[in-house]
């Protein structure tokens, strides 16, 4: 069954020297366009882990966001450089001595510059890297069935309205012989008259002619066989699985060009208000088509 692109995700690790959280939303988009927070130690994870996200979705705006918290201080990869921190203070000290000034080292000043700290952690631990990605692939089932769930009440909706269409259809096919016959013989009435006022002489077989033309313009059989088709073919898609969204998108786009063609051609009052619901109530299966992946 088709899933909707809109959804939420949530998963959460805690061990002995880390937990994380990995949050998930997402809402439609053409276009699968992926947002993340992450640590900047993590950021070279994004590429890796987009190939992750691909498993689960291929379309939607995603926002995944990622809070880390560690533990243990060696994993933080946070140290001092003592020896630098040591020149420079040998430096003072003589510098006082020289001075005859007594010099007493502030360490706490030492938190300050910024230059003696180095930090390693561009490559984090790589424990913890699997565990964060696996704590993605949690946040993604979850992300996925939430999806699965909001899908299936889409469906359930489009079926319901695509059967209303298909009742629209029907009284317009219904109508459509009864429309022909109410032109042909208000032609041939208005023909008759015209020609009898005239004082013409009244032939056959040029008013089967014009008949014959009157019957093209207004008839929609064909119109109506692609309407029925293109309706079977969207409940079709709706019990598949594969590309709904842009598929459901462009058999959309084809029933509204045939119900708008056979609401020009039939130039009846009922048929032309039935059109105008059906078109309304296809503009309602669009906008929820739009959250269909």
């Amino acid at each position: 069954m088709p899933v909707s692109m809109t959804g939420f995700g949530r998963a959460e690790t805690t061990e002995d020297k880390w937990s994380h959280v990995w949050e998930i939303r997402s809402v439609n988009s053409r276009f699968l366009d992926l947002k993340w927070r992450l640590p900047n130690s993590l950021r070279g994870y994004e590429s890796r882990w987009e190939k992750i996200v691909r498993k689960y979705g291929s379309r939607g705006r995603v926002d995944l966001s990622l809070n880390l918290e560690v533990f243990s201080t060696e994993l933080l990869g946070i140290s001092l450089n003592q020896l630098q921190a040591k020149a420079m203070i040998d430096q003072l000290k003589d510098m006082a001595s020289a001075d005859g000034v007594e010099f007493a080292p502030d360490y706490n000043r030492l938190f300050n510059i910024s230059g003696l700290w180095r930090d390693a952690s561009s490559e984090p631990d790589p424990q913890m890297a699997k565990s964060i990605s696996e704590g993605l692939e949690k946040a993604l089932a979850n992300w996925r069935e939430s999806r699965k769930d909001e899908g299936n009440d889409l469906v359930r909706d489009l079926e319901e309205r695509f059967t209303l269409l298909k009742d629209y259809t029907e009284k317009v096919k219904v109508k459509i012989p009864e429309i022909l016959e109410t032109k042909r013989e208000a032609l041939i009435e208005r023909v008759k008259g015209n020609m009898e006022n005239l004082g013409a002489e009244y032939i056959e077989d040029r008013m089967v002619q014009e008949v014959s033309i009157l019957t093209d313009k207004l008839d929609v059989s064909e119109e109506i066989t692609r309407l029925d088709a293109h309706l079977e073919r969207i409940f079709e898609v709706l019990r598949g699985n594969k590309d709904a969204g842009k598929r459901l998108d462009f058999l959309l786009q084809e029933t509204f060009r045939e119900i708008n063609t056979c609401g020009n051609k039939c130039q009846d009052s009922e048929v032309s208000r039935i059109v105008v619901e059906f078109k309304a109530e296809l503009e309602k299966c669009r906008e929820q088509v739009q959250n269909i992946e």
